[in-house]
């Protein structure tokens, strides 16, 4: 009975034709051989699995082929060919640099280079994982890396080519391998599975080559692995139940539920998803693979991003059409800071929950509405409600005798914690005065800049009495207030001095629509008074009210205490403490 051979061992490469996805650098090696023009050392970089020691392999056949076939290949008839084929060639000598990294290893090497080959035009000498050598290694090696004899040609594999010192990399001609594609790794494993004689579906091959993350040795181990758990038909189903991955149907339900708003269908998905054993964390990395996907897949510009075949392409395009770009960005966004998040959250399943509640809410159009009436923050109730549309324009509303509040609106979106809609300020009501300082305390002196939507300056009630009736006049609570507030500074990161201002001094309320908004300096002061209007604008939007107005002040503090010298302070003591006096007394001393 024949020897089992692994995959990745059976169908090495053995001409450059058979290499994968390294056709530009195999052909600049093929002319260099053809042309004669060899260099004496060549530096092979690349990720594992791509292909470096296969190609060196190949290179150092291919220089001591005596019968080169007419595209460049060696002919594997010629006595080297047998002798290469056969690992008994004295002209290729490796070394493992991972476990011959010393001194002694380097100048054992540089006493082989100057025996000359038996047959043959050149001895090739292949030092894999270069980058583990010493200093001290590195430094014996380079003189005969720099003058070797004739006959002599180094090829140094390493996957960190910047471990490689600089003295290094000037001697040799540099070589960088590409990552190996889906697409040429789904059709090499098509190949293999063809030659052993096995079925294989194309979606199969596509998930095991995108969990080999660009290296033919690791798609070729794991074609291997699924391959004997299936007997030779490999579907993709038993591909993803092998090797653990999470099913991509998953996530174009989720994006469903997104689409719908519909929370308790998402967090049912999330529940099979950890009823399967999958990690939270893995799930929330998986998903925001799955939107970047969408995303690239959304513009046929970038589709080209897609490691995918144009069928999958196609697909991916289709569901992407479900959600808006700007969705798919903010979603990203949010799920980068859930895993960010995920390491220190107590309760990590709550964590994932919100961030999927929230991405269900944000294609509702009424979440802002509803958090300026309620006030809690951006999450809604999870059971659909109904809702009455107004037909009537708040133009041709009758005049109401009294103050009007929310409560129409707020009944089908109960906030969280119910609050009472703020006081509408009457028409003729004036600013009270403030309190008389009392004898003794130290005045405070504040300056106030008020901004009201008509002015710059305080605006007076009988100017008030005058607001047109078309004017947005909803009511709103003081935490929609401080969620509007945080999230005008979450969206302008770039403003910092006016960012840094609103984070130290959040406003107060004072009476009807007017706030305080308190600040430490009159330098602040500036920067506010510049941006109040974007600011304004911004809070009026999402507070639905026009009359919402912001007033600055700077306040400058108490006055500083009257400083004492040493002489009044020891006084001070000795008047306050009978132990100071008996201390004083006891040692005889002096309070100069």
């Amino acid at each position: 009975m024949e020897n089992y051979i692994v995959s990745a061992r059976k169908y090495r490469p053995s001409t450059f034709a058979s290499v994968v996805g390294q056709q530009a650098l195999t052909a600049t090696l093929k002319n260099a051989i053809a042309s004669d023009r060899l260099a004496h050392a060549y530096l092979f970089c690349g990720s594992r699995g791509v292909g470096k020691t296969s190609c060196a392999r190949i290179f150092a056949k291919t220089i001591n082929c005596t019968n080169r076939t007419p595209d460049g290949e060696a002919c594997n008839e010629c006595p080297s060919c047998r002798e290469f084929n056969q690992n008994r060639s004295f002209n290729i000598i490796e070394l493992d640099a991972a476990s011959n990294n010393g001194v002694d290893d380097i100048r054992s090497l540089t006493e082989q280079v100057m025996v000359p080959p038996s047959e043959g035009r050149y001895r090739v000498f292949i030092v894999d994982e270069v980058h583990m050598l010493s200093a001290a290694a590195f430094n014996a090696f380079l003189k005969t890396l720099e003058e070797p004899p004739a006959h002599a040609i180094f090829i140094l594999a390493t996957t960190e080519k910047h471990k490689i010192i600089p003295t290094i990399l000037s001697r040799c001609q540099i070589f960088d391998f590409n990552r190996i594609t889906v697409g040429d790794m789904v059709a090499h494993l098509a190949h293999v599975a063809h030659s052993e004689g096995m079925q294989a579906e194309n979606a199969a091959l596509s998930v095991i080559a995108r969990k080999a993350d660009g290296a033919m040795r690791d798609a070729l181990s794991i074609f291997d692995q699924v391959a004997a758990s299936s007997r030779g038909n490999i579907t993709y189903r038993s591909t993803i139940e092998n090797l653990n991955v999470l099913d991509h149907g998953y996530y174009s339900r989720l994006v469903d539920a997104f689409a719908a708003g519909d929370v308790p269908q998402a967090l049912l998905i999330y529940k099979e998803v950890r009823d399967k054993g999958f990690d939270s964390q893995f799930f929330v990395n998986g998903l925001a693979q799955y939107l970047r996907d969408l995303m690239v897949a959304s513009n046929p510009a970038t589709r080209a991003l897609l490691e995918a075949d144009d069928r999958v392409r196609d697909e991916m395009a289709q569901v992407a059409q479900k959600c808006s770009v700007q969705f798919i960005y903010s979603a990203l966004d949010l799920l980068n800071s859930t895993d960010l998040n995920y390491r220190q959250a107590s309760n990590k399943q709550l964590l994932v929950e919100l961030a999927l509640i929230k991405l269900c809410q944000r294609n509702s159009p009424s979440s802002e509405k509803s958090a300026a009436i309620g006030g809690g923050g951006q999450l809604k109730a999870l059971t659909p409600q109904n809702t009455q549309p107004e037909t009537t324009p708040p133009a041709a509303q009758p005049a109401p005798s009294a103050p009007q509040s929310a409560q129409p609106k707020a009944a089908h979106t109960p906030p969280a914690s119910p609050q009472p809609p703020l006081p509408r300020r009457p028409a003729a009501a004036a600013t009270p005065p403030p309190p008389p300082a009392q004898p003794g305390t130290p005045r405070r002196v504040a300056r106030t800049i008020s901004l009201h939507p008509d002015s710059n300056t305080d605006k007076t009630p009988a100017a008030e009495a005058g607001t047109p009736a078309s004017r947005r006049d909803n009511a709103y609570t003081a935490d929609a207030v401080e969620n509007f507030w945080r999230g005008y500074i979450q969206q302008n990161p770039s403003a910092h001095l006016v960012c840094a201002s609103m984070s130290a001094a959040m406003p107060r309320h004072i009476e009807a629509d007017r706030w305080l908004m308190t600040l430490n300096s009159t330098a602040q002061r500036d920067v506010m008074h510049e941006a109040l209007p974007g600011v304004l604008s911004y809070m009026r939007d999402r507070l639905l009210n026009d009359n919402f107005s912001i007033e600055l002040r700077v306040d400058d503090g108490e006055p500083s205490p009257e400083i004492w010298n040493r002489s009044e302070l020891l006084s001070h003591m000795a008047e306050d403490s009978q132990n100071f006096r008996d201390f004083v007394k006891e040692f005889k001393l002096t309070l100069d």
